[in-house]
């Protein structure tokens, strides 16, 4: 078993989808203990945007390559193959600006790629039948009710933005972060609290048989 570890966020030991992505290796490493694990840090060792001199290495044929859609292109296989060789990907995604990383925009652009990702002809993904487990995590509140209910555009985009490759995200969602380090958030720390426990038993128990589960 193979599992692909990626976080993004940029705030180092204070992040807490940092810290939750690494409590769900652990569960696995647990329920799979001759597994593999392979770690990307989007947040750390960001990937190159699309731009004008590579972007365009998918609508050209190979052999038509420049030297920079040539290197674009091999960029989008490795990232392509990082996910065929995993059986699990784990994808930890804060909500910056109320949209999700540019990092993690990026690595979904250099996944979309015809004939790798894809079947044009198709219209077949060719990345499915794998698990994505995605450690959502929120500063403030967004949900139904709240003042900004709507405002989270990360969440609601990756499915879309992966929908060509045949991968579908199981979100594990965490509000308020915020609450414990702004004063003006002190009243929404029980709140915070009791999201953050109800991602954490999920997590415990994403690779435990259903008789083990608690």
């Amino acid at each position: 078993m193979h599992l692909l570890h990626i976080d993004s966020s940029i705030r180092g030991e204070w992040s807490v989808s940092r810290r939750l992505t690494a409590r769900a290796v652990a569960v696995w490493r647990s329920a799979h203990p001759d597994g593999t694990v392979t770690y990307r840090d989007l947040g750390a060792e960001p990937l190159p945007h699309l731009d004008a001199a590579g972007g365009l290495a998918r609508m050209t044929p190979t052999d038509q390559h420049t030297p920079a859609q040539r290197e674009s292109w091999e960029l989008s296989e490795r990232l392509v193959h990082e996910v065929k060789q995993a059986d699990v990907v784990l994808l930890g995604l804060p909500l910056y600006n109320y949209g999700a990383p540019s990092s993690v925009k990026a690595w979904v652009d250099h996944l979309i790629v015809p004939g790798l990702a894809f079947d044009p002809a198709a219209q077949e993904g060719l990345l499915g039948g794998r698990e994505l487990v995605v450690i959502a995590t929120r500063g403030g509140g967004y949900g139904e009710g709240a003042p900004r209910n709507g405002w989270d555009h990360a969440e609601p985009w990756l499915p879309h933005g992966l929908s060509l490759t045949g991968m579908e995200p199981r979100f594990i969602s965490v509000e308020l972060t915020l609450a414990p380090s702004v004063p003006a958030m002190a009243e929404l720390i029980p709140l915070h609290e009791a999201s953050l426990a109800a991602a954490e038993k999920e997590i415990d128990n994403l690779w435990l048989p259903a008789s083990a589960q608690r």
